[in-house]
């Protein structure tokens, strides 16, 4: 048989198997195949630690059957199987209902896969998948080391080596295989061929080959992908946006004049950056990243303003109604008559600020609109509503961002597309979300970075209150919360839902097979997440009795919203009990402590947002955060990680430990599926750079690609047209 890397793998392995690795793994062809890296090796002697394993993992481990008990159920009709199995390092528990199965003999080696339940406060399978290794396994399991795959339910792990196997003989080995690596570029980094590296991964006899195949495939990965990255800077630097540079005596020597307080060093370095770029007409795609409270709306502002004064228009995209309306009030206010040209207190020389969101009433939304398409809104700011239909703009010359992880990539190119030519953009978040910061240190995103905070400011103390562990300190914590009221400070207590009907939870992760497969179900045993309505009734009743405490959450009308923060801003509420609605942009300098309950099922990045509503003023904040999750576990350890660290970007590398950096080339955000197998943004930033510079070198000599046919090849495989214009928009 003629095997490429484009033959589809039904003829090669049939189509019963290729089916379901299409369906299940998403994997199609022989490159599909090939690609495929085990996820770990196994040896004898070395079983997955028990301790390690988390109830709802999907793990794959090799291991001998050391007992079989068969007996009969005593609550219902049927024969229970227990076999122990057990390598030396450990034994865990298989559980059968009234299925026998013979094979399973005392001393008989295998490979048992399953999701990890339990029962008793002991960790078991039930009803796993095995394949027993016997004399027709030889050439397989006899190896040193024994390669687990990232499999599924359909899949198992030993179903893909034996198609390794059948792949290999099919085609005689991988010499099928081209390298599309130039020769001098191989001999430079020392790096192996494709076919031996391939043969290596996946059929290694030492650890050694495992780590120089590894680093062959890893160059692979960022070669190509820093080729991709390349071509499209190239072609988007053909397509020129509009010069937008800095005027006099407009609007933003205006902003400068009213500010209450100095720009902060990095606050004025940063301005001047984005100054720099928005004066040229290749389009500013910038990322600012900023602490929590460092003032990156403030360098934003006087971006905008810079555009408007040059002529174009600035759209500022906020998530939530409540961060639109508190951003287009504090524009305003800080603008004063110049946001209100044509009105009759208003200054000729400045410019509408317009507010568009969903909750408009008709015809302000057409005024709003009307300003919006003839130019005499300068400044528009807006939810989702912005990227409607009907939302035509004059001169769109900048794009402004907020909060970044909370929109998708359609959204955002939704918005840069109301440009007659491409809007500079300007992204802005506190916590990058891992797909960020992988688009950052693979070239894509030029970065701000503001860690200075205004002087004043008291910082934010974190703590987690583990009540598994530590019952007695949920009863402190309300005690905390009634000395900050008592001294005449304020609080908030988030929860992860609303309550009554909803069921709806916070940002979480779902379960991982630990060898790569997504496992549903993970969260059987675990209650439902606590509700503001619930928490806010018990405190009422309980430990925050007498004190005066509201309810903020999206069910809400609009105009209720506003009146139950502005209570609260007042200081007429003590207490807010809210869901993420307070996430982003709310600023209430008198609140000091903030309790967030169920914090383990938030992500990294909320929990970071949220901590930076307290501590706005002089006085110095807490954030407590409550979890039920055992201090030793992977879930309380990713706590107290949040719990020490403030720097946004450190929680980044926080949250691509456990997330990956997602699909740089694609539309996934975290990293469950991703072109990147083996590369790690953590680990190989130095060969990404390497890369990227050779990437550079490959198109700016000779033909470029077309010098290296089989680099291009694996270039299309890649940048297929849907990835290439998710990496356009992105």
């Amino acid at each position: 048989m003629t095997v490429t890397l484009d033959t589809d793998l039904a003829r090669v392995l049939g189509a019963k198997t290729a089916k379901a690795m299409a369906e299940s793994l998403e994997l199609r062809t022989v490159r599909d195949l090939l690609r495929h890296y085990p996820r770990r090796y196994a040896t004898r002697g070395e079983m997955t630690r028990l301790d390690d394993l988390q109830v709802g993992d999907r793990v794959t481990v090799l291991a001998q059957v050391r007992r079989v008990v068969s007996r009969k159920m005593r609550s219902r009709p049927g024969t229970l199987t227990e076999v122990t199995v057990g390598d030396g390092a450990g034994e865990m528990q298989l559980v059968f209902f009234n299925r026998r199965h013979g094979q399973l003999q005392q001393g008989a080696w295998g490979l048992f896969a399953g999701t990890v339940g339990q029962y008793r406060n002991s960790k078991q399978f039930a009803h796993p998948d095995f394949h027993l290794i016997t004399g027709d396994d030889d050439e397989d399991w006899a190896r040193a080391l024994i390669p687990i795959y990232p499999a599924s339910k359909d899949v198992s792990s030993w179903v893909i080596q034996k198609s390794i196997r059948l792949l290999l003989d099919a085609s005689g080995g991988f010499g099928f295989v081209e390298d599309p690596l130039p020769p001098r570029l191989r001999s430079r980094h020392g790096l192996l061929s494709l076919p031996a590296a391939l043969l290596d991964i996946h059929r290694p006899t030492t650890a050694d080959d495992v780590e120089r195949a590894g680093e062959r495939l890893k160059w692979d990965e960022a070669l190509i992908l820093q080729l991709v990255l390349a071509a499209r800077r190239r072609a988007a630097a053909l397509e020129p946006g509009t010069a937008r540079p800095r005027g006099r005596g407009g609007l933003l020597d205006a902003v400068d004049a009213a500010l209450p307080f100095a720009l902060t060093e990095g606050q004025r370095a940063v301005g001047e950056e984005l100054a720099a770029e928005l004066s040229r007409d290749t389009p500013m795609h910038r990322l600012l990243q900023g602490e929590v409270g460092s003032g990156k709306t403030v360098v934003a502002l006087r971006a905008m303003a810079q555009v408007v004064d040059a002529g174009g228009q600035a759209a500022l995209l906020a998530p939530t109604e409540v961060l639109a309306a508190q951003h287009a009030r504090s524009i305003a206010g800080m603008l004063g008559p110049l946001a209100r040209a044509g009105e009759l207190d208003g200054d000729p020389a400045g410019t509408k600020v317009v507010l568009l969101t969903g909750s408009l009433k008709a015809v302000a939304r057409r005024a709003a609109r009307a300003a919006v398409a003839d130019g005499s809104a300068g400044i528009v700011v807006g939810t989702h509503a912005l990227l409607q239909e009907g939302v035509d703009f004059a001169d769109l010359g900048l794009v402004v961002v907020d909060e970044q992880h909370r929109f998708g990539v359609e959204q955002r190119d939704a918005l840069r597309a109301k440009g007659n030519r491409p809007p500079h953009v300007l992204v802005m978040t506190a916590t990058p979300i891992p797909r960020t910061v992988a688009m950052t240190v693979y070239g894509d995103l030029e970065t701000s970075v503001l860690r200075q905070l205004p002087s004043g400011r008291g910082g934010v103390a974190s703590s987690v209150v583990p009540v598994s562990d530590k019952p007695a300190w949920l009863g402190r914590a309300w005690e905390r919360v009634r000395e900050e009221v008592a001294a005449g400070r304020q609080a908030y207590v988030v929860c992860p839902r609303i309550g009554d009907d909803d069921t709806g939870s916070a940002e979480t992760d779902a379960p991982e097979d630990a060898d790569g497969a997504p496992e549903k179900g993970g969260e059987d045993d675990r209650r439902p997440p606590l509700a503001v309505l619930d928490v806010a009734e018990g405190l009422r009743e309980g430990p925050l009795a007498g004190l005066r405490i509201d309810v903020l959450h999206g069910r809400l009308a609009p105009e209720d919203k506003e009146a139950r923060m502005r209570a609260f801003a007042s200081g007429e509420t003590q207490v807010l009990v809210a869901t993420t609605v307070v996430e982003v942009g709310v600023d209430v300098p008198n609140a000091t402590v903030m309790v967030v309950m169920d914090a383990d099922r938030f992500g990294v990045s909320q929990l970071h947002q949220l901590r930076g509503r307290v501590a706005r003023g002089k006085h110095r904040g807490l954030c407590l955060l409550v979890t039920e999750a055992r201090e030793t576990t992977a879930t309380g350890q990713r706590l107290a990680a949040v719990a020490a660290t403030s720097d946004g970007f450190e929680l980044a590398r926080l949250d691509l430990e456990t997330r990956r950096e997602g699909d740089v080339l694609g539309a996934v955000q975290s990293g469950k599926r991703s072109t990147l197998r083996l590369l790690s943004l953590l680990e190989d930033e130095e060969l990404i750079a390497t890369a990227r510079a050779e990437a550079t070198e490959l198109l700016a000599t000779g033909g470029g690609l077309a010098d290296h046919p089989g680099l291009a090849a694996e270039v299309a495989a890649l940048a297929t047209d849907e990835r290439a214009t998710y990496l356009e928009k992105a």
